[in-house]
């Protein structure tokens, strides 16, 4: 029987033990190594080249997403699950749009977890029944094709630093300018990029290429 080789990225040691017990039950899945951040998820696939690599969002050094654009742009063969605790429609768009094969939720059962893994093993797609209803909606909201606005210089500066997890009071302070204008150009990239909050907001700069690098903590709100 074909054992399918599997890593594990997370960032809670804990989470990965109950990830890497509930699959090796399955009996035909080998967890070959386990990641604790982004980085070292990048260096453990190209070093294991495993044939699924499962991996939460929110990791510090590179995010999921981060991880599964650099696997898809230097390396072939490797499935690729998202397994997170976030449903948020910027956030599966971001990771699908980046080139995952699935969509998991830590919601979901042990069993629907090793399904997907096989799933993705065989080169289909694995969404949570959750994530495929929220995927179709945002196909149907796309009337037609969407573009964006183009932010200004510093307004890029401000998402980036956004999307590392600054507050408002540490971009003013990094950029060497008012927390009001902070503010004003929140404002205004929430408005060019049709969103209403700093999650939408950077998740959609992801998924448009605009922002590369995201931090370990989701976007303050």
């Amino acid at each position: 029987m074909t054992s399918i080789r599997v890593l594990i990225a997370d960032d809670h040691k804990i989470v990965r033990s109950g990830i890497r017990a509930i699959l090796e039950q399955a009996g035909d899945i080998e967890v070959v190594a386990e990641a604790e951040d982004g980085e070292e998820a990048k260096t453990l696939i190209q070093q294991h080249m495993p044939d699924v690599a499962v991996l939460d969002i929110q990791m510090p050094k590179a995010s999921g997403i981060e991880v599964i654009r650099w696997v898809r742009a230097n390396l072939h063969g490797v499935g690729l699950l998202t397994l997170t605790a976030y449903d948020d429609t910027p956030y599966v768009m971001g990771v699908l749009q980046a080139g995952a094969n699935g969509y998991i939720l830590k919601t979901a059962s042990p069993e629907d977890l090793i399904q997907a893994v096989h799933d993705v093993f065989a080169g289909k797609s694995a969404l949570d029944a959750s994530i495929t209803q929220k995927v179709m909606a945002h196909v149907f909201e796309q009337k037609a094709p969407t573009t964006y606005e183009e932010l200004t210089e510093r307004e890029m500066d401000v998402l980036r630093l956004a999307a590392k997890g600054y507050t408002n009071k540490a971009i003013a302070v990094q950029l060497n300018i008012s927390d009001r204008t902070v503010q004003g150009h929140l404002a205004h990239i929430f408005d060019k990029l049709q969103a209403g909050s700093r999650t939408e907001a950077v998740m959609r700069a992801v998924s448009l290429g605009w922002v590369s690098e995201s931090s370990a903590e989701a976007p303050k709100d």
